[in-house]
This record gives structure tokens, sequence and C-alpha cells, in this order.
């Protein structure tokens, strides 16, 4: 019923620069959390960045002052920009929407996921 349409990954040259989207539809009362998840091969899924309705904002140690998560209430999207990219920070990435579809339930949908590749 709600709908994630993630955008913005590719192939980037190490020190370069990406900006992912994604974009919340569908049956919402309103978005509790939006975040950008990503797992590289054969390892763990892992938070990158979180963003809550109000505006805090978390980062994993691996990518603070090098990623920025924002969100467009109005627009039920979140994005990630990622400045300084490494090698390591090549994976997959998948954003999630804790959305509340009343205001007594709220559900996690999760994003497609979009390739991040950065060469060296």
């Amino acid at each position: 019923q709600v709908q994630l349409v993630e955008s913005g990954g590719g192939l980037v040259q190490a020190g370069g620069s990406l900006r992912l989207s994604c974009a919340a539809s569908g049956s919402i009362f309103s978005i509790n959390a939006m975040g950008w998840y990503r797992q590289a091969p054969g390892k763990q899924r892992e938070l990158v960045a979180a963003i809550t309705s109000g505006g805090s904002t978390n980062y994993a140690d691996s990518v603070k002052g090098r990623f920025t998560i924002s969100r467009d209430n109005a627009k039920n999207t979140v994005y990630l920009q990622m400045n300084s990219l490494k090698p390591e920070d090549t994976a997959v990435y998948y954003c999630k929407v804790v959305v509340a579809a009343s205001p007594y339930a709220q559900s996690n949908y999760w994003g497609q996921g979009t390739q991040v590749t950065v060469s060296s």
C-alpha cells in the first residue's frame, strides 16, 4: 500500500558525490522516521543515517562529516547527500520509512535498493 521509490545510485570515482532520493507514496497518515541503510556483499545491513519527523538525525561513525540526511515532509521524501565517497562506501543502499497509517498504528517499509559503487 505504501510505495518507496529510490533513485540516485550509480558508479563514481573516489572523492566524488552522489545524492540518493527516496519518495514515499500511498496510504500515509504521517511519517515518523526515515533512514538509509546499506549492505555490502557478504556483510550485514547497517544503518547509515536516520532522521525523525522532528528533524533529529543520527549517523554511522564511518560517514559522519561526509554524508548528510535530510527530508522534505511535504513531499514525503528523504535524501542522502554523499560527499567524499570512498571505495568502502560501495554497497546497496536501502531506504526505510516508518509510516503511521493511523494515529494508533505504524509500519516499516523498505525501498528496492539502489547500487552505489565507488571506484579507486
